[in-house]
This record gives C-alpha cells, sequence and structure tokens, in this order.
C-alpha cells in the first residue's frame, strides 16, 4: 500500500506530486551554491541528479516512508521548491519535516505556508503524533522559522555535519500534536526570518523561508 502524496493549496501556493517536467529546475535549484551554502552533501553537478530525485519521491510513497512534494506559486505555477515529510514511522507516528525554497522566493514567508500546511495535513489526515527538524546552528533564520510553526529546540547535537569542509552542529527540534496551534503564516508581512533558503532534503533543516 502507497502512502499518497497529496496535493494541497494555501492562499498563495500549491504543493503537488513531482513529475518529470520538474528535473530542470530542481537542478537548478541544488546546483546553486549560496542556496545550498548549509547543506550537508555536495552540490548538484549532474541533471541526472534531479530525475534520481524525482524517483526516489515516487519510491517513498510507495514504500510508505514519506511524501515530499512540489511547491508552486497559484498566481502563476512558477516553481517555487519543495517540502517532505521523510522517515515516516507509523509505529511511533512521527516524521521528520523538510523543504528547499528557490532563491527567487525568498523574503516572502512561502516556506512557513507550505511547512504549515503539510503539518496540518500530516495531523490531520494520517495521525502522527510527534514531527522532528534539524537545522545548522548557524542558520538562525531556520530555527525562527521552525519556532513559528511552534517548533521547540530540543538539544544539540556537536559536530554531527561537515559542510563545505567545515564540521557543523546541529540543532534538534520537535513539534508534538498536543502542541500543535496552527498559525496562519500567509496574513502576516514576512519577517526577518522569511529571508533565506530552505530545509534540508531528509531531515537536516538548511535555510528557511
Amino acid at each position: 500500500m502507497t502512502l499518497s502524496t497529496p496535493t494541497l493549496h494555501t492562499a498563495r501556493l500549491r504543493l503537488r506530486p513531482f513529475t518529470d517536467t520538474d528535473a530542470d529546475s530542481l537542478f537548478a535549484l541544488h546546483s546553486n551554491t549560496h542556496v545550498m551554502r548549509y547543506w550537508d552533501s555536495p552540490l548538484w553537478t549532474d541533471r541526472a541528479r534531479a530525475e534520481r530525485f524525482i524517483t526516489t519521491c515516487r519510491t517513498m510513497a510507495d514504500e510508505r516512508t514519506g511524501a515530499r512534494l512540489a511547491i508552486d506559486r497559484a498566481s502563476d505555477r512558477t516553481f517555487a521548491g519543495w517540502c517532505v515529510l521523510t522517515d515516516w514511522n507509523p509505529d511511533y507516528r512521527s516524521a521528520s519535516l523538510g523543504y528547499c525554497l528557490t532563491e527567487t522566493m525568498w523574503g516572502n514567508g512561502y516556506a512557513t505556508e507550505a511547512a504549515h500546511t503539510l503539518l496540518q495535513w500530516a495531523f490531520d489526515t494520517h495521525d502522527l503524533n510527534r514531527i522532528q527538524a534539524e537545522t545548522d546552528t548557524r542558520n538562525l533564520a531556520s530555527a525562527r522559522v521552525l519556532e513559528k510553526l511552534g517548533f521547540t529546540r530540543e538539544g544539540t547535537l556537536r559536530e554531527n555535519c561537515i559542510v563545505n569542509g567545515q564540521v557543523s552542529d546541529s540543532w534538534i527540534f520537535g513539534l508534538i500534536r498536543r502542541q500543535w496551534q496552527p498559525p496562519t503564516p500567509h496574513k502576516a508581512a514576512p519577517t526577518t526570518a522569511d529571508t533565506q533558503g530552505w530545509i534540508g532534503v531528509d531531515g537536516r533543516v538548511q535555510g528557511a523561508s
């Protein structure tokens, strides 16, 4: 049985399953040095990585290990990035949150809006109890976005990653169902926490928007 990847809508965004036509946009995103400055694996240099990424999204659904959705701006269907719930554990009713936005979409609160909608779907449709996220401790914008979404910083993993040749620490954030108080990010003007890039591919948060 697959974990059906939904299509979700917000006031300004559409979250949907990936298609093969997303490969060029994905490659541009993951080969951007500035966007990926906290990334804990090398930049993409081969477009085939994007094609494999899309295949992995479908495998995640088939194996019931997560749901990764492309994000489009609703007004013109421009590709804005993606968000994901991975490490899906039905026994523990838990998962990990991640997202990644293109640089041109920064500063609008889109990542907060997209993540909010994905969290609401996970809690309401799949009765998850705990959602976790991980961020580089230098990425203060990402930490602020997680806090806006209701996450609590629970601890620090010391020197658990090497980013661009530098050893780095990570903060662990957790959100428990009973503490979930859905925000309305699209109604607020973007803050300084809405000005940087993204959360990581399958765990580590890499930025915020």
